[in-house]
């Protein structure tokens, strides 16, 4: 990871991602926070099912759009979080660390949350 794209993590918070459709095989764009937590990159969203998410399940590879203080698209992979422990301490930090998501709670998102770690693989 180059320095501007280190740089975008510590003070971005909106990006975009392409991901490929787990049935159409076609791209499909969104707009989505980003959390970076303990150094790692985690993509989640509110309770409930998310096409991003069974996209990423099914098509790990996607594109990672940073659009604020850097404009770069950054080839990436998705690992998607399932353990109930890790979910718990990476939404409780997420929680502690992030403004916007002190409204979370995480037993809630626990069970119902989509939480990905991002690697990025350019």
């Amino acid at each position: 990871m180059d320095d501007a794209v280190r740089s975008a993590l510590g003070v971005d918070e909106l990006i975009d991602i392409t991901t490929t459709g787990r049935s159409s095989g076609q791209p499909r764009r969104i707009e989505i926070w980003f959390h970076v937590i303990d150094d790692a990159v985690y993509l989640s969203s509110m309770p409930g099912k998310r096409s991003w998410n069974a996209n990423l399940v099914a098509n790990p590879g996607f594109t990672f759009h940073f659009k604020q203080s850097l404009v770069r698209d950054v080839a990436a992979r998705a690992t998607a979080v399932t353990d109930p422990a890790i979910k718990r301490d990476v939404f409780a930090k997420m929680k502690n660390a992030e403004l916007r998501m002190s409204h979370m709670d995480i037993d809630v998102w626990v069970a119902d949350s989509p939480l990905v770690l991002v690697e990025f693989t350019d």
